[in-house]
């Protein structure tokens, strides 16, 4: 064992006064012992530090660090800075706008050391207003087989979902890179599965992700678009310097799954975005084996620029169906 601890646990902090209590509560509730909490406070200007600070003398028993930044630098950054910092043979990430289930880190933790797993992956609730559902997640037993999952959008990729061992970090030079803000825990978790032997899905979901502004993608697209596909080249490099031509395609395919979300829409400029960006990739529409029908048709209906489709596909799935069933 790396240190001290069987887990650590990494929450970037940034004006979240309003929303961090119930993550607060679930992480100090924890039914694993010898857990380790690093909140990394990005230079906040509400009072999320010191709403955390006055609860800490009524959570003894659980190690605690808080690190502060004195300027804000953003959440590549922090997730750095708390890496640079934990102690435990095992890695976990909590957004601090979320909160997870009182059995969460046991049992990743168990299903690591049982199956002797460098990456430990669960499901997740999908959390809205006034209800949530539960995602599932498919099963990946190698860290290639997650990797091309990953890649082939059948996999999220989100480092809340994955307990993975320090050491994958540590002895390959796994970082984030500060400013790369948006798909920085794409690259990372992409790089970690090309590192990793073990791999294993656990089928509960433990993590509860609050959905908020679903329309952030495009009100902001050129930041978006700068850092996803700085982040997604960095991935692109990586398996050029490992010498793994063979998962070039998959390359290709990570691309389409990256920007997938601007399809889900109603305009005609979003579809025009889609198939400006990557349009590399526009061509491998066809070859993604694990691709779910659906997915297959609005890329396909996307690539022939019959974008009728696609706006009838959003009204009658998106805002129909799933607009009445999840608030």
């Amino acid at each position: 064992m790396m240190g001290t601890n069987k887990v650590s646990v990494i929450i970037p902090m940034y004006n979240v006064s309003a929303v961090i209590d119930n993550c607060i509560a679930t992480l100090f509730s924890q039914t694993l012992s010898d857990i380790e909490l690093v909140f990394v406070d990005d230079c906040s200007t509400d009072d999320s530090l010191n709403k955390l600070k006055a609860i800490l003398p009524e959570k003894d028993g659980v190690e605690v660090k808080i690190l502060q930044h004195s300027v804000n630098r953003g959440v590549a950054a922090a997730r750095n800075t708390g890496l640079a910092a934990v102690t435990g043979e095992y890695v976990y990430y909590v957004d601090a706008d979320d909160y997870i289930e009182s059995n969460t880190l046991e049992v990743l933790y168990k299903e690591a050391k049982q199956k002797d797993a460098d990456i430990v992956g669960c499901e997740w609730f999908l959390s809205f207003k006034h209800n949530e559902r539960a995602v599932k997640q498919s099963q990946a037993h190698s860290g290639e087989e997650l990797f091309k999952k990953f890649a082939g959008g059948v996999i999220r990729w989100n480092l809340w979902l994955f307990l993975v061992k320090r050491s994958l970090y540590v002895d390959n030079d796994i970082h984030f890179f500060e400013r790369m803000n948006m798909g920085e825990d794409m690259m990372v978790m992409m790089k970690l599965a090309l590192n990793a032997k073990n791999v294993s899905i656990v089928n509960i979901p433990l993590y509860h992700y609050i959905q908020t502004n679903t329309n952030s993608l495009t009100k902001n697209f050129s930041a978006y678009k700068e850092q996803v596909t700085f982040n997604a080249e960095e991935v692109a490099r990586y398996v050029d310097n490992i010498s793994r031509k063979d998962l070039i395609s998959d390359v290709l395919q990570l691309k389409l799954s990256l920007k997938l979300p601007l399809l889900i829409s109603d305009k005609k400029r979003d579809y025009e975005m889609w198939m400006a960006w990557f349009p590399e990739a526009n061509i491998a529409v066809d070859n993604n084996v694990y691709l779910p029908w659906r997915t297959w048709f609005i890329q396909k209906m996307a690539v022939k620029r019959h974008f009728w489709i696609l706006r009838l596909y959003y009204w009658l799935i998106i805002k129909v169906v799933y607009g009445i069933i999840y608030k």
